[in-house]
């Protein structure tokens, strides 16, 4: 029980957090770009913080990178409530992206090295879905009718004491490994590079079709909010359904990549292709840890990595393709977006041929 409130109710909650500014971000700041780096503040903390945090967890253990997460989760949610300067704001919010960073490479690892990892995983994953989608609405009812913005951020920093409270009496599943990291991070990189494209690639899509939409579709704020939650909703039933099939992970990506080029184009003509994307992204991000799960010994790096190329594909494919849109138009930056589907479809699995010996650590301890 004590496991499960610190992991599982600790994803939900981190991510609501991290969601809860979204509806009130002009009350933080007028401008549009101020507003976009509030947001994409977060984002740069976790990017820059997972693969430490992966590597931390390796060497001194999961529970400790755990509780120090949870801990700059609930100090940064704090400050967020109360703060109203928009670059002490913007420093805030990259310190919460470092707290989650180190929460989501360090929990992602601990229910990876579990025997029923594959099924935990799809909890996992549906929570963290589940929060995002929580903190939004969560947030943007409390907002007007208790005159307080910072509402919904306030709750949700004081939930964070729960699962906080929690990781101070779980233990780790398996002996942490002392072992040259940096040996490790560039062996991984090299054997399961495609695997690394496919979550910047696909996991980023999901971010191009929500950064592009708002603009492209001409919709209210409230409408695009509910077809992004939406979104969400479909990753969440993707992420439990995969996750009692036991699918191949290889062939579930490569084939969840194909639809996914499918749902892009569906969503140029209709916002029913977030419902398509949803569902494609739920099946890959848990073909993906189910894949890396044969990492035996090496989860933290793992996990660490695959969290990282998540952000950066957040972080760079909206980027791109937002320059694509403004420059030559929304159905170029579609068509852009759908090629680099069918690019992961193309060139998954090439890095497949020795998993054995890294499922095995044989190459890896010889290092």
């Amino acid at each position: 029980m004590r496991t499960r409130l610190s992991l599982f109710f600790g994803i939900f909650v981190v991510m609501a957090l991290s969601n809860a500014i979204v509806p009130v971000l002009p009350t933080y700041a007028g401008s549009s770009a101020i507003q976009g780096a509030i947001y994409s503040a977060y984002f740069l903390g976790a990017f820059v913080s997972t693969l430490p945090a992966g590597i931390l967890s390796d060497r001194y253990g999961r529970v400790p990178v755990i509780r120090i997460g949870l801990a700059i989760t609930i100090a940064s949610g704090l400050l967020l409530s109360v703060l109203v300067s928009p670059a002490l704001v913007i420093v805030t919010r990259i310190i919460e992206g470092v707290g989650a960073g180190f929460f989501v490479a360090a929990a992602m690892s601990y229910v990876n090295a579990l025997p029923d990892h594959e099924k935990m995983s799809g909890y996992f994953m549906a929570l963290l879905n589940a929060g995002l989608v929580i903190g939004l609405l969560i947030a943007g009812w409390l907002a007007t009718p208790l005159q307080n913005p910072a509402a919904g951020i306030m709750i949700f920093a004081g939930l964070s004491l729960i699962p906080a409270v929690a990781g101070f009496f779980i233990h780790e599943t398996s002996t942490v490994s002392r072992q040259g990291n940096l040996k490790t991070i560039l062996y991984l990189l090299q054997e399961f590079r495609w695997l690394w494209y496919s979550s910047v690639i696909l996991i980023g899509i999901t971010g191009v079709v929500t950064s592009l939409y708002p603009k492209y579709s001409g919709y209210s704020p409230d409408s695009v909010g509910n077809w992004i939650s939406l979104m969400s909703i479909a990753t969440i039933a993707g992420v439990l359904v995969a996750s009692r099939l036991s699918l191949p992970p290889v062939p579930a990506i490569r084939w969840s990549a194909f639809l996914m080029l499918i749902a892009v184009l569906v969503s140029y003509y209709s916002p029913l292709g977030f419902v398509m994307l949803g569902i494609c992204a739920g099946v890959i991000m848990i073909a993906q840890m189910t894949f890396l799960a044969q990492v035996r010994d090496h989860q933290g790096v793992a996990m660490g990595l695959f969290s990282t190329a998540s952000y950066l594909g957040m972080a760079a494919l909206p980027f791109i393709t937002g320059i694509i849109a403004d420059t030559t138009g929304f159905f170029y930056a579609f068509c852009l977006t759908a090629l680099f589907a069918l690019t992961v479809f193309l060139t998954i699995g090439t890095g497949e041929c020795h998993l054995q010996k890294v499922a095995s650590g044989s190459r890896l301890k010889k290092q």
